[in-house]
């Protein structure tokens, strides 16, 4: 003890160590759980970004596959000849060996798509419906999944905490978008 400290001083310093040792024992038990709760909720929001974007691309997956993988599928045009609510419809004359003429096909009906105009097209499957092909139509059909990126963006960023990687994520589905704008 420093002889010009008086006695009350000696006895808080002893009452506020003896506090905080108090504190670091039951406190062992806290950081655990908070522990436990932080690697809880980063688990749980990874899983739903994770399910967000298997989610776009399953969305986009279903006209993506006939635009990209166009081996064996008939290729040709369409000339629209007139839209309904939610299709247009058109004669197609076909590109690619092997694809007959048919006197009407739909495509679905899009800001894209107007009447008058000509498509390059791929026919689905067992059917007359049809896809834009091309540039265009590859862009077009990942649409919904940049729109999956840009709400994935917002569950990594502050659901994880991670911003860049949120970023990364919002500029990708932005820059997806723009490229679609810009070629259709």
């Amino acid at each position: 003890m420093i002889p010009a400290m008086p006695a009350t001083a000696v006895s808080s310093r002893r009452a506020s160590s003896h506090r905080a040792s108090s504190r670091r024992g039951r406190g062992s038990v806290r950081p655990a759980s908070v522990a436990a709760l932080r690697y809880g909720r980063l688990a749980a929001m990874g899983v739903v970004a994770v399910l967000i974007l298997i989610a776009g691309v399953w969305g986009s997956w279903g006209s993506a596959q006939h635009v990209m993988l166009t081996k064996g599928r008939e290729q040709g045009t369409v000339e629209v000849a007139g839209c309904g609510a939610e299709t247009c419809w058109g004669p197609y004359a076909p590109l690619s060996a092997g694809s007959t003429a048919r006197a009407r096909v739909v495509i679905e009906r899009s800001v894209a798509v107007r009447a008058g105009q000509t498509y390059t097209v791929v026919v689905k499957p067992d059917g007359d419906e049809v896809v834009r092909s091309g540039p265009a139509g590859v862009l077009y059909a990942w649409i919904p999944m940049g729109g999956a990126l840009l709400l994935a963006s917002v569950v990594v960023a502050g659901g994880l905490g991670r911003t860049r990687w949120g970023w990364v994520l919002a500029g990708s589905g932005v820059a997806l978008w723009t490229a679609v704008f810009v070629t259709i």
